[in-house]
């Protein structure tokens, strides 16, 4: 069992219930369990500003699936749920993201893990850092706590009690 964490991100619609959606479709993947969900948080786009907030969250999960697995069945679902392929850093129903995947480095065209820009943006590191301030970088040897400490953008990322994303998991022995 590989320890995964994702970014989740929607800037359409009902963003709560695309981001619901995402890590009821998660839960789904064979020999993959939730394990946490952090708070949902509303930040500014990155790249193209000229557009609506989006709700981030971050997801720690294990699984038993391989890292090229679970991209293309991620891909999948992101599809499944309604993404449509706009421009770079446009809106998007839902966006998933693998930040880590155990202790593995990939850097292949449609797999790069560790996220390489996942040390540059608080609205990744945030709510990674609320679930995971211990998970390590393999890359770097840094944890989340230390990369979100360092982090130098200033885009606005406000954490949203009042919309709360649901999960159940078994708890594990």
């Amino acid at each position: 069992m590989e320890n995964v964490f994702l970014s989740l991100g929607s800037n359409v619609g009902t963003r709560s219930a695309y981001l619901q959606k995402a890590v009821d479709g998660i839960a789904e993947f064979p020999g993959t369990d939730l394990v946490k969900i952090s708070s949902v948080y509303q930040t500014e786009p990155v790249g193209v500003t000229r557009q609506r907030d989006f709700y981030n969250a971050a997801v720690w999960l294990v699984t038993r699936l391989d890292a090229h697995e679970f991209h293309a069945r991620m891909k999948t679902l992101e599809q499944t749920i309604g993404r449509r392929r706009t421009f770079r850093w446009g809106p998007r129903e839902i966006d998933i993201d693998i930040l880590l995947f155990g202790d593995l480095v990939v850097d292949e065209a449609l797999l790069r893990i560790p996220h390489k820009a996942m040390t540059l943006r608080r609205f990744v590191l945030t709510p990674l850092a609320e679930i995971a301030p211990d998970a390590i970088h393999p890359v770097l040897q840094e944890t989340v706590a230390s990369l979100a400490g360092r982090c130098t953008d200033t885009s606005a990322v406000e954490r949203l009690p009042e919309v709360p994303l649901n999960f159940s998991f078994d708890i594990r022995e």
